[in-house]
């Protein structure tokens, strides 16, 4: 009689359990490493907080019920770059926690097979051997570094990938290239190509500024991309315009960048 009535209690503990399940989930792209998981035990101390784990909705086939245990991907066949979900199902009372989460995290591992541009600046490109969905940065080297103008989300599949950007040129030689940046802060760049634009050089005026600065090239007035920095190199302004409005910076020196040229201008009032 006593061992029905324990049984019937653990069946009542059971349902209770999953009447109050909880769910953890992550996702991310298969490396080629397995997922860790930390399992605490219930409170009662009768098993422990997961009782089920679903990989992309399929039921993991190995025993959980241990203080750790590891989720085997190969046991899902799956292949690098590939998109992983899981979710593990636990009691209310308790939360487990992935220890390794960073092994779902994308890698760069992109190789450039091709790059180029065209004198309107259409960037174009072709990949190899991605491992999983990362942003590539379209970079241009002007006044005297590399400025990021644009993003391409990649396709993440080992294939060959073919991309293409529309660059905003400036006068003269442009110099680009694409980079990515995953989990590990580390920067993969390809290698930089250069293109020669039919934009014509600009100018600005006055060199004393008022209230704007006004940009033209063959004696009309042209967009182009600025930046305004204070004489400590703070960044005060950005924009991509015909003029800069300065009806807000106090009388002093400043630095502008605009075009692919570098200078010095005062306000005044």
């Amino acid at each position: 009689m006593k061992s029905i009535v324990t049984i019937i209690i653990l069946f009542i503990n059971i349902n209770l359990i999953w009447s109050q399940a909880k769910y953890l989930s992550i996702e991310g792209y298969y490396q080629g490493k397995n997922l860790l998981v930390s399992n605490p035990p219930l409170s009662d101390g009768y098993g422990f907080c997961v009782y089920k784990v679903l990989v992309n909705g399929d039921i993991l086939p190995a025993t959980i019920q241990s203080a750790n245990f590891e989720i085997n991907f190969d046991l899902f066949n799956l292949k690098k770059g590939e998109k992983v979900f899981v979710v593990l199902e636990h009691a209310e009372s308790c939360v487990p926690r992935y220890l390794n989460p960073e092994v779902l995290l994308p890698k760069s591992t992109f190789h450039c097979n091709s790059i180029k541009a065209d004198v309107k600046g259409l960037l174009s490109w072709s990949t190899k051997e991605e491992e999983g969905v990362l942003d590539f940065s379209i970079e241009q080297f002007r006044w005297g570094r590399w400025v990021e103008v644009g993003q391409v989300k990649g396709v993440g599949s080992p294939d060959i990938n073919a991309y293409s950007f529309q660059l905003t040129p400036h006068s003269g030689k442009n110099t680009v290239r694409i980079s990515q940046i995953d989990n590990t802060g580390v920067k993969r760049c390809s290698k930089a190509v250069t293109f020669i634009s039919t934009i014509p050089k600009v100018k600005k005026t006055p060199s004393h500024v008022d209230d704007f600065i006004y940009f033209r090239a063959n004696g009309k007035n042209v967009k182009t991309k600025y930046e305004i920095y204070d004489a400590y190199g703070n960044l005060l302004k950005t924009g991509y315009s015909d003029n800069a409005d300065c009806k807000n910076l106090v009388n002093g020196v400043y630095f502008i960048n605009f075009d692919n040229t570098s200078e010095k201008f005062i306000r005044t009032e």
